[in-house]
């Protein structure tokens, strides 16, 4: 009996050591020393900006190879790119390194990242996004009155502040909107990075984490690109970081102060709830949800006073909001839902192994070999970085008398925490790997990126945790060193690598939005401005919609009418009876078709607009030259590869 027991002993030994191994990496047990740091080092300060400036002269000279085609063009560009983020992530991972400096490497950083996306288009607004948000403010300038239609984004129009604020600055320096634009950018991303790094701090207590939280949510597919257009996400996102910061520093104070405060926050959610429908409903859950786990709290120390006040902030956070909202028509459901619908239905289809829609089955963009490696190095040092600052970063919340081991987590399961805020932010980072299942969708893809932009700020919160904790912890030398801030390093690379399909700057592509801008388009688009008046109503494909809205000035439609999108008129080789009785009844002068269409298949997998039935059919020329048949239906331009019909002759048509 004796004997089988100890066979038995021996034969789990194996598996209860490896158990407690993984219980040792993942464990709460945290033994980072972050009390000690040396004096800001100017030496060092100034070595790595020259660094920065050498490797963005590498950065610019790899765009400029890429529009002339050259094969040097990636060499440049990525060993460019490195060199500006890999020391700076060294040395802002560094333990020791004192507060100041880090949080002016952030900055650094972030400013040189900011350039890094603006030499892509150094000129004028390259992305999308941007193009909507100009022709908005030009129709600010111009007609001097908000809430005007926007065909291409209509939800924009109830959400003016960035226009607001670009305009103001247009009229106080008298520049011209795009140097205003690019102004506002860089200031909107040096506030974000310290917002951030306040807020971390003042969660955490600890500079050398909210150091590493930011660096790792500079790693987010959205900071690069996204959060650096001129779009309303930019400045709704610099505001949410601008409230929880504000809100974490008044936790504790009380009286006048502490109405100060709340006077402050409820001018900010007041700010963002013109700014930004999601990053508002954002703001709304999150403080909804600290309030919720602050009445949820056993803790006899917390004053009533406080409970009162996180209340009346959360009340306000979701009020504000929604009655801009009621005033304003209710168009978020209707902008968002059809999105969030497909994007779970392609999401569950590709889970249960169901058929699934055709959109699905178009190839997606392909990126070289290193870009996707070094995208998927990056997912998996996050991944490792939260498996062991997850239960680190609860423990960090759990009472001083229950910090030991797993105690901290039975404390945390009883509802005793010191905050509600690093709780809430634990929790958050869990969406990291349903973002990263998003985007291996098409449908879902949009859903997983916008995901990320608030999902990483748990995610930065808890490797930051993760990384001080455990893989540096109270005497960080040799690997304990170089390992972590090498991962960090990757990390924000694959920020870099997932922000675009490709983002060096090259001959032109078909529907490949920032690589179909170029000169023949804008030059169409400033002859319509100049030949036929700004205002006349155009359809055409998604690009030089774009353009004829942005340097043409037209009012550009996507519709034939309110059934009919206007992609169902360049498809077919012949105009059907159907097509042709919603041409001649619409509102529109022009229709612009761009033969460059048919030199290949869309890059992003449509020519007009995402949802279009024909997705991935390669145009033929037949298709977008039938309109020279058509009667009443002139060539009012033609430059050989863009062509623009007249067809005001048609309403006339019975």
């Amino acid at each position: 009996m004796i004997r089988a027991h100890l066979n038995a002993e021996i034969a789990i030994a194996p598996a209860r050591a490896w158990m407690h191994s993984i219980l040792a990496i993942i464990g709460p047990d945290l033994r980072g020393d972050d009390t000690t740091s040396e004096p800001a080092n100017a030496n060092w300060i100034a070595t790595l900006c020259l660094i920065v400036a050498t490797g963005l002269l590498l950065v610019v000279a790899g765009q400029g190879a890429g529009r002339r085609g050259a094969e040097m063009a990636s060499l440049l560009f990525w060993s460019g790119t490195i060199l500006v983020i890999a020391p700076t992530s060294f040395r802002i991972a560094w333990p020791g390194v004192a507060r100041s400096e880090r949080l002016f490497l952030l900055v650094l950083l972030a400013g040189a990242l900011f350039f890094h996306k603006s030499v892509y288009s150094p000129t004028g607004l390259g992305y999308h996004d941007e193009f909507l948000h100009w022709a908005a403010a030009d129709d600010l300038v111009t007609a001097r009155r908000l809430f005007l239609p926007n065909p291409l984004l209509p939800i924009a129009s109830a959400y003016p502040a960035l226009e607001i604020v670009t305009t103001a600055i247009m009229n106080l320096t008298g520049l011209p909107l795009f140097a205003t634009a690019t102004l506002l950018l860089a200031v909107l991303k040096g506030t974000l990075v310290a917002a951030m790094f306040l807020f971390y701090e003042r969660i955490t207590g600890s500079p050398r984490i909210a150091a590493i939280g930011c660096l790792t949510y500079m790693g987010c597919s959205t900071f690069v690109v996204f959060e650096s257009m001129f779009s309303y996400e930019s400045l709704g996102f610099v505001l949410c970081m601008l409230i929880l910061a504000v809100e974490a520093g008044s936790k504790d104070l009380a009286g006048r102060p502490k109405l100060s405060a709340l006077g402050l926050i409820a001018l900010l959610l007041a700010s963002l709830a013109v700014t930004h429908h999601v990053t508002a409903a954002f703001v709304a859950v999150y403080l909804g949800m600290v309030a919720a786990l602050e009445a949820l709290r056993r803790d006899v120390s917390l004053r009533f006073e406080a409970r009162i006040a996180m209340g009346v902030t959360a009340v306000l956070a979701i009020v504000i909001p929604l009655v801009w909202v009621m005033a304003h028509g209710n168009p978020f459901t209707g902008y968002v839902g059809p999105v969030v619908e497909s994007g779970f239905k392609a999401l569950l289809a590709k889970v249960l192994g169901t058929s699934t829609p055709q959109s699905e089955q178009v190839a997606a963009p392909s990126q070289p070999l290193f870009m996707r490696l070094t995208t998927l190095f990056g997912i998996l040092f996050v991944a490792l970085g939260l498996a062991t600052g997850f239960f680190r970063s609860l423990a960090m919340t759990a009472p001083g008398n229950l910090r030991s081991g797993w105690l901290a987590i039975y404390g945390i399961l009883k509802r005793r925490w010191t905050d509600s805020r690093v709780v809430l932010l634990t929790v958050l980072a869990c969406g990291f790997p349903i973002s990263v299942a998003f985007r291996l969708t098409v449908n879902g893809w949009q859903i997983g990126n916008r995901m990320g932009t608030f999902v990483f700020i748990g995610v930065g919160l808890v490797v930051g945790v993760g990384i001080v904790h455990f893989w540096q912890g109270r005497a960080a030398r040799g690997w304990r060193r170089i390992v972590p801030s090498t991962a960090l390093a990757v990390i924000v690379m694959s920020g870099v690598t997932a922000a675009s399909v490709d983002p060096i700057r090259g001959r032109y592509r078909v529907a490949s939005d920032a690589q179909s801008i170029e000169h023949l388009g804008i030059e169409t688009a400033l002859w319509t401005k100049e030949w036929l008046g700004p205002g006349n109503r155009f359809i055409g494909d998604r690009v030089n919609r774009l353009l004829l809205a942005g340097y043409g000035r037209q009012d550009v439609r996507t519709k034939l009418n309110d059934a009919v999108y206007a992609a169902r008129a360049f498809r077919n080789e012949k105009l059907s009876s159907d097509d042709f009785y919603a041409l001649a009844r619409s509102e529109l002068d022009f229709l612009l078709v761009d033969l460059r269409l048919t030199t290949g298949s869309p890059v992003l997998g449509f020519y007009f607009e995402p949802w279009e039935t024909q997705q991935g059919k390669r145009l033929s020329a037949a298709e977008l030259l039938k309109f020279n048949d058509v009667k009443g239906v002139t060539r009012t331009y033609d430059n050989g590869s863009i062509i623009i019909y007249d067809i005001r002759g048609l309403h006339a048509e019975p």
